[in-house]
């Protein structure tokens, strides 16, 4: 077929927030209140843009003759310098990253944004930069929350930035098979958008959906929001072509294999440090005619998580499964409308949902109404359809939240249900107590937001004032937390990867040998160190 690629223009999203500015909310006098009573935050509601010409960018290191070497690649429309382009690839979207920001600090920008157009010249680009020892990290929607894209590039000629976005195009449709071969830098709407034209759909929808690309999504392992009925993504991902500094890698020539270990595992989930993925090959399946959503409440968190055992377990599972803990039920920030509602009821809100072919979604929801109305306390009216509506909000309150002196940001993990409710104090109480000792206590919400036969995964969102220094108030506590997490067992990473952020956690989860097993396959793939220096693992 003919590649097909997107309409829409690639977004020119927030320097300093999440996505698009116009989306942050203003907060309402109960808000406000509730922040100054709760957590003594007294700040005003400032969500004005700071300026861009306030930050403080590092000198350019990169020679102008190898700049000019790597622009001849791509063609100089396509080759970056301008301070705009330098400060929107810098770094990625956690909490400390925008404070940073905002504060005008854009240490370890790149040199150059590069937009390569194909595969060929992502290998020319890696290799040149490769002989001119040059380091690059992979830029996709640029939306890590772990430190993915603050590379280790001190002792590099200079940094560049690889933006995938130019690579978006559905390269191939196999209806027969259903699978579809996509270019990396698809957002998830833009890809969506493609598959819909011809009946398709993925069904990836991670929080970071409107403004991620598949390619980041393989590259960090991510999960979506309906991974009960699609599955995580590295689960959709059948074949991969990878550029790397010494050649190509192209991996998956069938839907399973016995054919050695399964190398795509080594791909999905290494952040860009071994390769460039060039164009994946997925997993789609028809759009679903019926989708419902509702809410069910429950007595307790406890009774809530043995409900959602027993449908992960023993199903039937729905498309979507995720159940909010007593506090993140009461403040149900998505949704500040209902907040006396939540408070005079109590208890915990799971969200339901069934996507699919209509008799089929009508007897899945039938029998997994059977396993909710014996374990509940009954149906939340509304609360599906609310979820649905603002499932991509939460970052936009961040953004209000961090401009009127709040501090905000989120942790998460996984562990078998044998550990979770373990896992699930364990860490609350790291947070809390880190926190309250800064003076600053928190309020702590969390959720299970994926659900396994085996397990399910824990995300914790965390509210307090902010200090002078937030960005170290919040890594002392994310410390704590990262330490109580594998003392309870637990993985220091579900969905957002390693980065810089979980690097030391990770080399003590999996220990030294793993450690060193990457860095042989990295000492192949990327003998000069070049891709992504420091993340997922140290830059020696």
């Amino acid at each position: 077929m003919t590649p097909a690629r997107p309409s829409d223009p690639y977004p020119d999203i927030s320097w300093w927030g999440w996505g698009d500015p116009a989306q942050i909310p203003t907060l309402g006098a109960d808000v406000r209140r509730l922040l100054a009573d709760a957590l003594g935050v007294t700040g005003g509601d400032a969500t004005e843009s700071p300026a861009l010409a306030a930050v403080r960018l590092p000198p350019l290191r990169l020679a102008t003759g190898a700049a000019r070497e790597l622009a001849s690649i791509v063609g100089s429309d396509n080759a970056l310098t301008d301070d705009e382009s330098r400060i929107r690839h810098t770094r990625g979207k956690s909490t400390p990253d925008l404070l940073r920001l905002r504060a005008g600090d854009a240490t370890g920008a790149p040199d150059l944004v590069l937009l390569p157009g194909s595969h060929d010249e992502v290998l020319e680009l890696l290799a040149l930069c490769t002989h001119l020892r040059v380091a690059v990290v992979p830029f996709g929607g640029g939306t890590s929350v772990v430190g993915g894209l603050e590379p280790s590039a001190e002792s590099f000629a200079g940094l560049v930035a690889l933006d995938t976005s130019r690579m978006n195009a559905l390269l191939a449709l196999d209806e027969r098979s259903r699978t579809a071969t996509l270019e990396p830098g698809l957002r998830g709407p833009q890809a969506e958008a493609l598959l819909a034209e011809r009946g398709y759909t993925l069904g990836h929808h991670p929080q970071s959906f409107e403004y991620a690309t598949l390619g980041g999504f393989a590259a960090a392992g991510s999960s979506g929001q309906a991974s009960s009925g699609y599955g995580r993504f590295d689960r959709l991902v059948l074949a991969l072509e990878v550029a790397t500094p010494v050649g190509t890698l192209s991996l998956g020539r069938a839907p399973a294999s016995a054919a050695g270990p399964d190398l795509r595992q080594l791909i999905l989930g290494s952040e860009g440090t071994l390769g460039v993925i060039t164009a994946l090959t997925l997993q789609v399946r028809p759009i679903p005619r019926a989708r419902i959503y509702e809410g069910w409440r429950f007595s307790s968190f406890s009774e809530g998580v043995s409900a959602l055992r027993t449908l992960a377990q023993d199903g039937p599972l729905p498309t979507v499964l995720r159940l909010s803990d007593e506090a993140e039920t009461v403040l149900n920030l998505a949704r500040p409308e209902q907040l006396a509602r939540s408070t005079r009821e109590g208890g915990c809100l799971a969200i339901v949902g069934y996507e699919g072919a209509a008799e089929e979604v009508a007897a899945r929801r039938d029998a997994a109404t059977r396993v909710l109305d014996s374990a509940g306390v009954g149906p939340d009216l509304g609360a599906g359809e609310a979820w649905e509506r603002d499932r991509y909000r939460g970052p936009y309150l961040r953004d209000a939240l961090l401009g009127a002196g709040a501090l905000a940001e989120t942790i998460e993990t996984v562990s078998f249900w044998s550990s979770l409710q373990r896992v699930y104090e364990t860490v609350r109480t790291a947070l809390s107590d880190s926190l309250t000792a800064q003076g600053t206590p928190p309020v702590i919400l969390c959720h299970v937001s994926h659900v396994y036969p085996a397990g399910a995964s824990l995300y914790y969102t965390v509210g307090c004032a902010q200090l002078e220094d937030p960005v170290t108030q919040w890594r002392t506590a994310k410390r704590a937390a990262s330490d109580a997490i594998l003392q309870a067992g637990a993985s220091i990473s579900h969905h957002h990867g390693v980065g810089i952020d979980h690097r030391a956690w990770f080399e003590r989860e999996v220990g030294e040998l793993a450690v060193n097993v990457l860095r042989s396959a990295k000492a192949v793939l990327d003998p000069a160190g070049i891709l992504n220096p420091g993340i997922l693992i140290d830059a020696r």
